[in-house]
C-alpha cells in the first residue's frame, strides 16, 4: 500500500511539471495584461526566499493540514490554477472537506444535503444551491465544486450571511475575535480597509468594517473543522483572507492549541504588476511575519484604477 501511495505522489509530481509547462506559455493564460512580465508562471517561496519548481510546491502541500488557496476573484487563472491545485489533493485521498468563502451560512443546509441529491449538471448544481450568480462567476467556481463533489468530499460554506454581518456591523467586537489579531495587525488592516474603499469611508465606520472583516475570517476559520487522522482541509477564498499576517491561519491557530504554524499552508495566486519584478514587493509585508507561504503570479485580467473610476 505504502509503494502505492508513493507511486502515486511521483506520477501526480511529474504531471504537475506538465501542467506549469503548458501555463508558463502566453497563449495559454485567459488573462494576457503583462502577460510577458518575467514573473509570470514564477511560483515563489517566501519562506525560503527562493522561486521555486511546481513539484516543489506540490510536494509542500502534501502534509499540511489546512491548505488556503487563494484568488483575486475575477481572474480565471487564478481559479484554473485553484482547481489544479484542488485536484492533486483530491487524488491524495487526505482531504476530508472544502470550504467556500463565496458561499454563506444560509446555503450549509442544502450543502449538508447536497450528497443526496440527483444533480447532473453544473446548471442543477448551481440551481439547487442557490448560488449568488451576480456575485461570483459560476463558471470559475462551478468546477471547483463539481470536483470536489466528485471526490466525495464535504463542502463548506465559509461566509458569514448577510445578516449576520449586520449584525456584527452594529454590535460590539465578539469575545471570541477580540484579542486574535495584536495591536501592528489590527492598525494595519484598518489602513488596508481605509485603502480598499479609497479613501471614501468614513473613519467612524472603520471599527464596525474591521469587526466584519474579522468575523467573516473567524467564520471562514471555524469552517475548517478540527482536524483528525491527519486529514487535509481546503479554503477557497480571496487573497486577503488567506494572509498569514492578518488573516484566517491567525484564527485556526487560536482556536486550536496544538496547532503548529506549519501545518497552515497559504498560497496567494497574485497578479503581477508592471511597475515590479520583484517577488517581496508583492508580500506587502508590514512585520516580520509575511502574508504567504507560497505565490504564483500570473497574468492580470485589468489594469483599470478602481478608486480613480470612482471619482469620476
Amino acid at each position: 500500500m505504502e509503494r502505492i501511495k508513493s507511486t502515486l505522489s511521483i506520477v501526480l509530481l511529474l504531471c504537475s511539471g506538465c501542467v506549469s509547462a503548458q501555463l508558463n506559455h502566453g497563449q495559454q493564460w485567459q488573462s494576457q495584461l503583462y502577460v510577458d512580465h518575467p514573473l509570470v508562471g514564477t511560483i515563489w517561496d517566501s519562506r525560503r526566499d527562493r522561486f521555486v519548481e511546481p513539484s516543489e510546491l506540490f510536494a509542500s502541500v502534501e502534509g499540511v493540514n489546512y491548505l488556503l488557496l487563494g484568488e483575486k476573484h475575477d481572474n480565471p487563472d487564478h481559479h484554473a490554477l485553484q482547481l489544479q491545485m484542488l485536484d492533486y489533493m483530491l487524488q491524495t485521498g487526505r482531504v476530508s472537506s472544502v470550504s467556500f468563502e463565496m458561499m454563506s451560512s444560509e446555503q450549509q443546509p442544502l450543502l449538508e444535503n447536497l450528497g443526496s441529491q440527483q444533480l447532473g449538471s453544473l446548471e442543477a448544481i448551481n440551481e439547487y444551491l442557490q448560488w449568488d450568480n451576480d456575485g461570483w462567476d459560476w463558471d470559475y467556481y462551478g468546477p471547483l465544486v463539481r470536483s470536489a463533489m466528485d471526490a466525495s468530499v464535504n463542502i463548506h460554506a465559509a461566509n458569514i450571511s448577510n445578516e449576520e454581518m449586520m449584525r456584527v456591523y452594529g454590535e460590539p467586537t465578539a469575545a471570541e475575535i477580540a484579542d486574535v489579531l495584536g495591536e501592528a495587525a489590527m492598525a494595519a488592516l484598518t489602513k488596508d480597509i481605509d485603502e480598499s474603499h479609497c479613501g471614501m469611508l468614513p473613519e467612524s465606520q472603520f471599527p464596525a468594517m474591521v469587526r466584519v472583516q474579522q468575523a467573516r475570517d473567524f467564520a471562514m476559520a471555524a469552517s475548517l473543522s478540527a482536524n483528525s487522522g491527519g486529514q487535509a482541509q481546503i479554503l477557497i477564498a480571496g487573497n486577503y483572507h488567506i494572509r498569514r499576517d492578518l488573516g484566517v491561519p491567525n484564527y485556526l491557530l487560536h482556536a486550536q492549541a496544538g496547532l503548529q504554524d506549519g501545518q497552515i499552508l497559504s498560497l496567494a495566486f497574485l497578479e503581477v504588476d508592471a511597475s515590479s519584478d520583484e517577488p517581496a514587493d508583492y508580500l506587502q509585508q508590514f512585520g516580520e511575519l509575511q502574508a504567504y507561504d507560497f505565490i504564483w503570479f500570473t497574468p492580470a485580467i485589468s489594469s483599470e484604477d478602481y478608486c480613480a473610476s470612482l471619482a469620476q
